[in-house]
């Protein structure tokens, strides 16, 4: 081996061994965003989805109609995951404008800005941890104290954790988790949360008034169920995988909740543009700050990050996701629901 091929392999070695601080710091570089690039999936994504809708109210035939609403759901999908950016700051972080812009695409996607940067931030500085990781996210409870539990808590567990609590998204988690619940729990605090419940209130009986119930079902209901129950199951199956790790409070950090805890939920070039490259999950959860857009960059340039723990959109895997119910901490593992010791599910 030469000296120079010796030089390399130190390199390369030094950078597959970096970990916490030194690993997080080793992203800032990708943590800049471009503002044309920005603006440009935001308006392009808008200007989509605009036509989008006008499919399904102008268009002559009803396959076309189901087409564009259908393709609805997707674009506002792939919008929302923007808009998740953009609440990180991790693209245009000092524009007013922007801001505004998505303060009111969060009013129309049922995901006021008041609950989600409360939720989703408390999320990202919790996540998988044992204790106090419910907020902003599915519960967990570990296998013991699931087993203690009284039945009605067992109960709401699980239904929290059902999968047609995740297919039915649209009312169980964003129209009556991220909008009537905060309004009712903190009113002043999240003022806005009752206003997207009136202004969805509003255009349902517009559109219910002008173009007739089957309008109002294929502009407004499909696409946001579309959009709710994809991004809900997204959200799930990237914190509860086989091989997850969930912690209790001496045994967490940060960069461990991201590459143990996170999944990388591989998809196809269609599905990764329209869900806005969020399947890179344990890179942002590394750094939020990186914008979409670079996260495939990130994971090519850092030796240390192209080992995560996968799942896939495949029906088998789908289906593994959701039988994990609870941790079971001698195992060190999810399993499902009375599993016995060494079967996960």
């Amino acid at each position: 081996m030469t000296n120079g091929q010796a030089a390399a392999d130190s390199f390369i070695r030094g950078l597959v061994n970096r970990s916490g601080p030194e690993l997080i710091l080793a992203t800032k570089p990708f943590a800049v965003d471009s503002t044309a690039r920005s603006w440009w999936c935001i308006l392009s994504t808008t200007a989509l989805l605009v036509a989008a809708v006008a499919g399904t109210l102008l268009a002559p035939h009803g396959l076309i109609k189901m087409g564009s609403s259908v393709l609805s759901g997707l674009l506002l999908l792939r919008l929302f995951v923007i808009y998740h950016d953009q609440q990180h700051h991790a693209i245009l972080p000092k524009s007013k404008v922007a801001e505004k812009f998505m303060w009111v695409f969060g009013i129309l996607a049922l995901s006021p800005s008041s609950i989600w940067r409360a939720s989703h931030n408390h999320h990202h500085n919790h996540n998988s941890k044992i204790k106090g990781s419910h907020i902003g996210s599915f519960p967990i409870m570990t296998r013991d104290h699931f087993e203690k539990a009284p039945r009605r808590a067992r109960w709401l567990y699980l239904f929290m954790r059902h999968p047609l609590t995740i297919l039915l998204g649209y009312l169980t988690i964003f129209l009556h988790g991220m909008c009537m619940r905060p309004f009712v729990m903190k009113p002043r605090e999240h003022w806005d949360c009752l206003i997207a419940v009136v202004v969805h209130a509003v255009i349902a009986g517009s559109l219910i008034g002008f173009v007739g119930w089957q309008g109002w079902l294929l502009t407004q209901i499909l696409p946001h169920f579309i959009a709710s129950a994809i991004g809900s199951y997204l959200f799930y199956a990237q914190h509860n995988f086989p091989g997850v790790a969930f912690y209790d409070k001496s045994g967490w950090t940060y960069d461990r909740a991201a590459l143990d805890s996170c999944s990388y939920l591989k998809m196809g070039p269609v599905m990764a543009w329209f869900t806005a490259n969020i399947g890179y999950h344990h890179i942002h959860h590394l750094n939020a700050r990186i914008p979409f857009y670079r996260l495939p960059e990130v994971l090519q340039a850092m030796p240390e990050l192209r080992n995560p723990k996968v799942t896939t959109l495949n029906p088998i895997e789908i289906y593994r996701c959701l039988c994990l119910k609870v941790w079971d901490v001698k195992q060190q593992q999810m399993v499902a629901v009375g599993a016995a010791d060494g079967e996960q599910v």
